[in-house]
């Protein structure tokens, strides 16, 4: 019996995508998720095309080589997806991990003329010099140069702010990449809701900021524990997911 050397990482990307249903953050069948399985980031784990999140197991992920003629290939990726994946993993090897959507909050913020994620309280500090904001949306990502361009800001910054598009996110391992999706939402949600208010906006200096920002590194442990308590309920409620 073959034992799949990767089948820890396949559980736990299924389970972000299946734990994404239930923050409702998936949209149709759309979106991707993916983790590295070779150091050079040439190898890499993604979802089928066109499956939706709540379905997919981990032997539902597909492996592909960035090297790979999929044109050709019987069940393909999706474009957009092969195009921005393929490329982020062989340009920018040391994000292991890159989750992509278009959550309802974190998006209506990439839809503002400023969509920069401004310092308005502990969630928001978080990630203050910790993102960079694409401002040249050319479309459904499925052009090369689109691809290229976001990994030259993915090198600057472990999460891309898409204007008039969504975010994406890159870390070590699943587990600390849905926990920034998780505090990223949720900052982008109190920032729409404090421009609703119409009043103006109490932004924390940058040095209290960066202190806020330097603090959470402190908790990456945390992340961890939300991430196995989120599979412990999954697990118990939809098994099938570590198939």
């Amino acid at each position: 019996m073959t034992i799949d050397p990767h089948h820890a990482l396949r559980v736990d990307l299924a389970a972000a995508f299946r734990l994404s249903v239930d923050m409702g953050w998936e949209e149709a069948v759309g979106n991707h998720f993916s983790a590295a399985t070779s150091a050079d980031g040439s190898r890499f784990l993604l979802n089928p095309r066109w499956q939706h999140f709540s379905t997919i197991r981990a032997s539902d992920l597909q492996e592909w080589s960035a090297a790979d003629d999929v044109a050709h290939h019987p069940k393909p990726p999706d474009p957009s997806a092969w195009c921005l994946h393929a490329t982020l993993h062989a340009e920018v090897p040391s994000a292991r991990v890159l989750l992509h959507l278009h959550p309802p909050y974190a998006t209506a913020l990439m839809a503002l003329k400023d969509p920069a994620l401004k310092p308005v309280d502990q969630n928001t500090a978080r990630f203050f010099e910790r993102t960079a904001i694409d401002a040249h949306y050319g479309g459904l990502a499925d052009d090369r140069q689109e691809a290229l361009r976001v990994a030259q800001l993915l090198k600057k910054a472990p999460i891309v702010l898409m204007g008039n598009h969504g975010v994406l996110v890159s870390s070590d391992s699943v587990a600390m990449a849905f926990d920034e999706l998780y505090f990223l939402e949720r900052a982008a949600r109190t920032l729409i809701f404090a421009y609703q208010t119409h009043q103006p906006l109490n932004v924390l200096s940058d040095e209290i900021a960066r202190r806020t920002a330097e603090g959470w590194r402190q908790y990456d442990g945390a992340a961890l524990a939300h991430f196995e308590f989120l599979k412990s309920r999954l697990r118990h409620r939809e098994p099938s997911f570590e198939a």
